[in-house]
């Protein structure tokens, strides 16, 4: 309701299992899926793997819904594919503004959120190991490239980049396109977990 409600925006379908996602948006082709991780069968990580996966659904963007405080499987649907989460008690107006984010292109929701969540789960025990080809890939970004990449992982917009940097908001969308393209990464999400697994970015770590 509240989505047919907004202007611009529509229900192309819903789902009430991750097999059910998947098969809706190979034949709703929806700009954007809201996938809640823990379903019935196949679950929303699952889920999101495949949409990410089919060359088809390039162009579909995944939001994952998540308890934020006690679903540890966030990072495990960003890796899959997820651009980005939303928290399950989110504001309604925060859900559309966040749709249309997506939508137009900025793939990361909530980036300092995500990064706080990525961060911690990094702090964990037992925390993933980081993969060889993210640290080679890593290798390739110049120095300013990875100055970029780490204030991405902290949280900032192109805009707050640029300002940082005493760049142009076109430039550091221009930088930031480059590193996507280097690290073979999907949207800013990606880019985030990459400098947190490389080690470009330490949790708890924090931008003055």
């Amino acid at each position: 309701m509240l989505i047919d409600s907004a202007p611009g925006l529509t229900v192309a379908g819903e789902a009430a299992t991750g097999r059910e996602a998947v098969a809706l948006a190979r034949s709703a082709r929806a700009d954007v899926v809201v996938m809640d991780i823990r379903m019935p069968g196949m679950d929303g990580i699952e889920a999101t793997r495949q949409i990410a996966a089919d060359e088809d659904l390039a162009g579909v963007r995944v939001l994952v819904l998540t308890t934020y405080d006690t679903d540890e499987h966030v990072l495990a649907a960003l890796r899959a594919g997820a651009s980005g989460f939303l928290v399950k008690d989110t504001r309604p107006a925060e859900l559309l503004a966040a749709i249309r984010t997506v939508a137009a292109g900025d793939a990361l929701l909530s980036p300092g959120p995500t990064a706080r969540l990525i961060a911690r789960v990094l702090r964990a025990p037992e925390p993933p190991a980081p993969g060889r080809e993210v640290a080679a890939a890593l290798e390739r970004l110049t120095d300013r490239e990875r100055q970029v990449l780490a204030l991405v992982a902290r949280g900032c917009t192109n805009t707050g980049i640029a300002g940082l940097l005493g760049l142009s908001p076109l430039t550091a969308k221009t930088h930031v396109s480059r590193i996507m393209g280097k690290l073979g990464a999907r949207d800013r999400a990606q880019l985030v977990i990459a400098a947190y697994e490389s080690g470009l970015v330490v949790p708890g770590d924090r931008e003055d």
